[in-house]
This record gives C-alpha cells, structure tokens and sequence, in this order.
C-alpha cells in the first residue's frame, strides 16, 4: 500500500445517500431509468462522497457505496441466480415463520424497507460487483482506496431460504463454494485494476456467537432455520474466508469487519456482546485487519483483543455513526491508547464503528454529524503522530 502516516483515518464505507441518488436508486429498481442515465447521478454522488472524506482529513477513502441500496443487498444486481425479496416477502418461504414474525415485529424498520438477496438458481457473477466501482473512483484520487465486499459467511447463510434455494444448493455449504469462487473472482479483478485494500463485512459473526439455534434472530440470520452449534457456523466462517484470500495475502492487504448490526440507532434492539468468543476464530483466519466498534459499550474490553496473533492490524471504531453527539478528541485518544498496550502503533488504522448509510433511505446520520466524527478521528490521529513522529511504515 501507499505510504501512510501512523494511525491513517478511513472508513467502514457507507456514506449519507443524497436524494437525487435515492431517487434514482429507486427509479433503477423499478427499471424506469437507463444505466447511462443512473450513472451520472451516482458519479456525482461519489464525488460528494470523495469530497466529504477529504474535508474530514480521511486517508484511506470509499466511494461512500452511493450505488448500493444497502452494503448487502445490492449484489442481487450483479449475480445472477438471486432474486431481490422484502422480509415480508420472505415471510411465505422461511421455514420457522412464527420466529420470523417475531422478529418482524421487534425490528426497528418496516418489513417493507429491507431487502435480503435470496437464491433461486445457480450462482455466477454477472458482472463485478465492486471492480468498476473502483475504477471510477480511481480516476478521482490518488489516495488509497478502500473496496468494500459483502463477506462468504453473510453471503452463504443469509442467501440460502431452503424453499428457494434447496434445488440449486442442498445446503448452505454447497452454496459456500461458489460464493468463494465469486469472491475470488472479484478480489483477482481488484488486485489488476490496483486496489490496494479489500474489506469482507461479516456483521452476522456477533449474533453467532451469541445467539443458540432456538432463538429469535435478526434479518441478517433469520432466513436459514439454523441447525449448527455456534462453534460449527463460526468454523465454517472460518474456512470461507479463508479458502477466499487464500493465495491474495501478499498481493492485496484484507480485512474483516464485524459490528453488531447498523439498522436503527436504537440501541435495545441492537446486538450486543464483547468480541471475546470470536477471538479463537479471528486468530486462525488469514486476513490482514480486523475492522471492529470500540466507541460504543455494546462491544465490551479492548483487552480482548490482546488475544490475537501479533502480528493482525486493527481498524479501531472510534466514533458511533448512529448518534448526532461529536465524540471528544480526548475520547477517541483514550481509546486508541487503551489499544497501544497491546498493538503497535502502525497496526492501528482510525475508523468510525460501522458505516453512516448502511441502507440507501434510511442513513444512520447526516452528511454534516458523519464529516464532524471523520474530522476528530483526524485530529486525534493528528496528535498521535506527533507523539510518535519518526515512526511511519510503509
């Protein structure tokens, strides 16, 4: 990667959609607006995007996902073998439809307003799911860029709706292999067209640990009635990610980001619970980072993270993307030295908890509140680097 100082500040990915990209994102949908025509309004939103980040002091950039509908849900569009479905579409092929009710009933969102990719044929990339993405904001910066990728482990399970599904795939894990040939697929493409730094969004891995086979789980998991132990679906993790970077460690830096669900800024009906049992599982997966929220108390001790192999980075979650309060220089600061006892400082990478638009119409914060957060990430990095001025690595 391209020489950066010590603690360089990014982002988990998503940025605020602006209303001539919702609008047009939904005019896609409904298939009443050309490509050429969508592509226009979403450049200049990746533009916006771009801008926002530079403003903030933002060293690793995204395109702020501006053509994605959520940070899942929009490689529908791109594979074929999949098919778009609402949770209350969902609702007639699960097959533990009280649980399902259950928790349409619980969640913080309209069963109307998220949507999950369900498989109903044999999978095969239509065309890249992120490349061109990349290519276009190449063409806008020279800084490091960061790709963002739904991860193997979300992908198999949450596309795999028995009723659906079953002809094409038995099961989840027959699905898994060619969910890993379609990663590897995209990462061989990112790596050609030089980006530098791939992020997997793993959010379900939280909810696994913690939740058994007989409770109420969140959209994210609720469409496979699970039968693994926890350990056997995080074993399983385990295998996808690794059979997918296998090959790509010294030709592109990876990283796998796991939060707790970014849906709702309500906190009760959020996922909680500490890293502490994934540390065993995150120790054995051959990624370069772990992309984990620290500014919220949900996420538990630092000190866990003590657990890890020496020699894994850490992108540390500063700030909460769901609240309109600014968190203090001074806050963030004693985050990151609460990380320094046990990773050194060019391991630690800044970035906000998750990212500030997960779903394309319903945005966790405002452009303004999300450049204010970036902002003090970059003015805590900027103090760090004084004290540890000399050190930058490549």
């Amino acid at each position: 990667m391209k020489k950066l100082p010590l603690f360089p500040v990014t982002v988990v990915g998503s940025l605020p959609r602006p209303d001539s990209v919702l609008k047009a994102l939904r005019q896609k949908q409904k298939g009443t607006v050309a490509a050429e025509a969508f592509n226009a309004v979403a450049d200049k939103a990746v533009q916006e995007a771009l801008a926002l980040q530079d403003g903030a002091g933002v060293e690793i950039v995204s395109d702020g996902e501006q053509r994605r509908d959520s940070f899942f849900a929009f490689i529908a569009e791109h594979l074929e073998g999949t098919r778009l479905m609402t949770l209350a579409e969902m609702l007639d092929y699960v097959e533990d439809k009280a649980a399902f009710e259950r928790l349409l009933s619980a969640l913080d969102v309209p069963a109307f307003a998220l949507k999950n990719p369900v498989v109903v044929g044999r999978l095969k990339r239509r065309h890249p799911l992120v490349a061109n993405d990349f290519r276009y904001l190449r063409t806008l910066t020279d800084k490091p860029i960061k790709a963002t990728l739904p991860g193997p482990y979300l992908m198999a399970r949450s596309m795999w709706v028995k009723a659906l599904s079953h002809e094409f795939y038995p099961d989840k894990e027959s699905l898994g292999k060619d969910v890993v040939c379609i990663l590897r697929e995209e990462l061989s493409e990112l790596v050609e067209a030089g980006c530098q730094f791939v992020q997997f969004d793993e959010p379900v891995l939280t909810e696994v640990a913690f939740a058994g086979p007989n409770e109420t789980h969140t959209f994210m998991c609720a469409a496979l009635s699970e039968k693994s132990s926890p350990r056997e679906e995080l074993e399983f993790a385990v295998d996808l990610i690794n059979r997918v970077v296998d090959g790509f460690e010294n030709r592109i830096k990876t990283a796998l980001h796991v939060c707790r669900g970014n849906w709702s800024q309500k906190e009760n009906v959020l996922l909680r619970g500490a890293y502490d049992p994934l540390i065993p599982f995150f120790s054995r997966m051959k990624v370069k980072q772990f992309v984990l929220e620290y500014a919220t108390e949900r996420a538990g001790s630092i000190e866990v993270l003590a657990g890890l192999p020496a020699d894994k980075e850490i992108g540390l979650g500063v700030v909460d993307p769901r609240t309109p309060e600014v968190e203090s220089v001074e806050f963030i600061l004693g985050k990151v030295r609460a990380l320094l006892k046990f990773r050194r400082p060019e391991q630690i990478y800044l970035n906000s908890d998750c990212g500030f638009g997960t779903f394309s119409d319903r945005p966790m914060n405002t452009p303004e509140i999300a450049a204010k957060k970036l902002r003090a990430i970059h003015q805590a990095a900027e103090i760090l680097r004084a004290e540890y001025a000399g050190k930058e690595v490549q």
